[in-house]
């Protein structure tokens, strides 16, 4: 038997989001898709409006929870931390991470399109229940709704760095101990033409880090500092 969708609503907010709003309209017009609207004889609000409102919202709340939680990071680094927590893939996980997906109100095209699990799709809606959410109790309630769920679902802020910009990771890492930036060395390039491989490898002050190969060479320079970067967090300093 299908479960009331009221019941569903409530259990979404009690267990999920951990935040009952004041307003449960604000939370339906954030899980209504244009396309779900598209098909209504008196189509309602979908959550285009909000989901504006909270990419804006979602920048203020990470911004203020990265200055507080890294008083030693630079306004570059902040940066670029703020737009890997921002960025699409992030935002798609952490709304499947909470089943978002199955609450959206989608076209019925849409809906047989696997659009539920589309990645866009999700990220346009976890931004609008943000809105939706600021729209309800203001700043205070969607900074403490953002940080549960960045602390319960999202992996560490530099671990996503690592993993979105390895290269741009390990030359801060290399910098940070005074020492060159790393370069990175064709070793090879193998293979027929139509699928070549290349091994490429890093290097600081002419030491080899690491190597890796992959179908391009931007790829396997991605590798290397990754694998550069793992190397030198399982090192001695590690427990310095």
């Amino acid at each position: 038997m299908t479960q009331d969708p009221t019941v569903e609503l409530f259990e979404f907010q009690e267990k999920r989001l951990k935040y009952r709003f004041k307003h449960p309209e604000l939370l339906k017009v954030a899980l209504t898709h244009p396309s779900f609207c598209a098909e209504q004889k008196h189509p309602p609000p979908d959550n285009q409006r909000l989901e504006f409102l909270g990419d804006a919202v979602l920048e203020l709340v990470l911004s203020d929870l990265l200055f507080e939680r890294f008083p030693d990071l630079p306004e570059g680094e902040l940066t670029v931390l703020r737009s890997v927590m921002c960025n699409k893939n992030a935002l798609a996980g952490l709304a499947a991470k909470i089943d978002l997906g199955s609450l959206l109100r989608l076209g019925k095209g849409e809906a047989a399109n696997g659009g539920r699990e589309r990645e866009s799709i999700l990220a346009d809606a976890f931004e609008a229940v943000l809105g939706a959410i600021y729209c309800d109790s203001g700043f205070d309630g969607a900074r403490g709704c953002c940080a549960r769920l960045i602390l319960q679902f999202m992996p560490e802020p530099r671990e996503l760095l690592t993993h979105a910009n390895p290269k741009g990771a390990l030359q801060e890492a290399i910098q940070s101990r005074d020492s060159a930036p790393p370069t990175y060395r064709l070793v090879e390039v193998r293979g027929p033409e139509h699928v070549p491989e290349f091994e490429v490898e890093v290097c600081v002050n002419g030491n080899a880090l690491a190597r890796a190969v992959a179908g391009s060479r931007k790829q396997a320079e991605k590798m290397a500092a990754r694998r550069a970067l793992e190397a030198m967090n399982d090192g001695p300093e590690k427990n310095d």
